[in-house]
């Protein structure tokens, strides 16, 4: 395989200042701060030359969230090889509340990823596959139902907590009543 050349590497070095940039922009200051024009000024380059890399701040949001979801599903692999459905659950949780930017990205904001489709990337099919191999030895008959249902429920928690709507000493029995109920374990 040909090696890149270098307007291709300085084109990608570019690409992943842009995202890293926007990243710690929106984790410091929330996604509404990140403006094309502060995002510009942050990397010094022009405004024309984000769009040579991105149509608009969604497709940014996108690719932002999209290095999420591949950051996501080894965190969530540590957490089921540490503790099964229990640690994959708790790495899903402390990883919203850790990085609550890049979960808004991921979760919430509007993006053009797709899920549950053929046209789904890959990191997105990775990690929704880390919950399902955590969930598939509690749910034999259908691990695919269960990990949506499972899914949504930590989602659930996690968008609560960070709205401080629910109550921040029963993270543990919140996740141990989930199981417990969900799974019959």
């Amino acid at each position: 395989m040909p090696t890149p050349s270098r307007r291709e590497r300085a084109r990608e070095e570019r690409r992943d200042l842009i995202l890293r940039t926007a990243r710690e922009l929106a984790e410091s200051d929330g996604w509404d701060a990140v403006t094309t024009r502060r995002l510009a000024e942050a990397v010094d380059y022009s405004q024309p030359v984000l769009y040579s890399h991105f149509r608009n701040m969604d497709a940014i949001v996108g690719a932002v969230a999209l290095g999420g979801f591949a950051e996501l599903a080894g965190i969530l692999r540590a957490g089921r090889e540490r503790d099964g459905l229990r640690g994959l659950a708790h790495a899903y949780l402390d990883y919203a509340e850790q990085h609550p930017a890049m979960y808004d990205a991921m979760f919430v904001r509007g993006t053009d990823l797709v899920f549950g489709t053929e046209e789904t990337l890959q990191p997105l099919k990775t990690a929704f596959d880390e919950i399902r191999q955590g969930v598939e030895p509690a749910a034999p008959t259908d691990p695919e139902t269960a990990t949506e249902v499972f899914w949504s429920a930590l989602h659930g928690q996690a968008t609560l907590n960070h709205g401080t709507r629910l109550r921040p000493t029963h993270h543990q029995a919140r996740v141990t009543f989930l199981i417990t109920h969900l799974f019959n374990t």
